[in-house]
C-alpha cells in the first residue's frame, strides 16, 4: 500500500493509535554529508520500535518519517478556513 494512503487512512480512522513525536526530540547525533560519507541522523527510540523495523513481526507497526511544512503547521491552529481546505 502507498505510504501516504496508509498514513492518511490511519490518521482518519485510527488517530488515537497513531503516535507522533517531533524528530528533534529523538536526535542524539547527526552529521551533514561530506565527501567520505552520506548525511545521517541517529535517533534514540524505544527497543520495541527497533525490533519492529526489521521484517514483519506480529503486533509490529510501520514507521514513517513525515515532514510537515511550517505553513501547514501554522494553518492547523487557524480558525479561518481557506478555499482549498473545504474538501479536506
Amino acid at each position: 500500500m502507498d505510504a501516504r494512503k496508509l498514513l492518511a487512512f490511519a490518521l482518519e480512522k485510527y488517530a488515537e493509535q497513531v503516535e507522533a513525536v517531533p524528530i528533534e526530540e529523538l536526535v542524539i547525533d547527526s552529521a551533514r554529508q561530506n565527501s567520505k560519507r552520506p548525511a545521517f541522523v541517529k535517533l534514540a527510540v524505544p527497543d520495541e520500535l527497533v525490533k519492529a523495523l526489521r521484517g514483519r513481526h506480529p503486533g509490529g507497526r510501520r514507521v514513517f518519517l513525515v515532514a510537515v511544512p511550517e505553513d501547514v503547521e501554522q494553518r492547523a491552529d487557524s480558525r479561518i478556513v481557506l478555499p482549498g481546505e473545504l474538501d479536506r
